[in-house]
């Protein structure tokens, strides 16, 4: 049986209120789980103290006996220190322009350069 650390989604619309639970890798998200272990609230300010509550001792167990935390998870227990943090890629900017976009803005600079140094030349 694989177990994973894991959220479990609770609260209503719009209102999210997560357990922290030691669950079977294969069980619905917020279905059946083996153990709960704590708290997440992301309503509440980042620095509240009871934004994210954790019983540390057992994760540690459930660690030890070959549990894996999500992502988020990991991320979050990495910042209390009872994992070691993963590494965050950086995420290409969806937003950013594309090749051609680029080489038109490039050109269109070099034109304008080029209009006011004929313009100065001919004062």
């Amino acid at each position: 049986m694989a177990v994973r650390i894991r959220l479990s989604r609770g609260g209503s619309k719009k209102r999210p209120f997560y357990r922290v639970v030691a669950a079977d890798s294969r069980a619905p998200r917020d279905g059946r789980f083996i153990e709960k272990l704590g708290t997440y609230n992301p309503m509440l300010p980042q620095d509240h103290e009871e934004r994210f509550v954790i019983n540390a001792e057992r994760v540690k167990y459930w660690l030890g006996v070959g549990a894996l935390p999500t992502d988020r998870l990991a991320k979050m227990l990495g910042n209390l220190g009872l994992v070691k943090a993963p590494v965050v890629k950086e995420q290409p900017k969806k937003s950013a322009p594309k090749a051609k976009a680029v080489e038109r803005m490039k050109a269109k600079e070099e034109a304008a350069k080029a209009a006011a140094e004929a313009a100065n030349s001919a004062e």
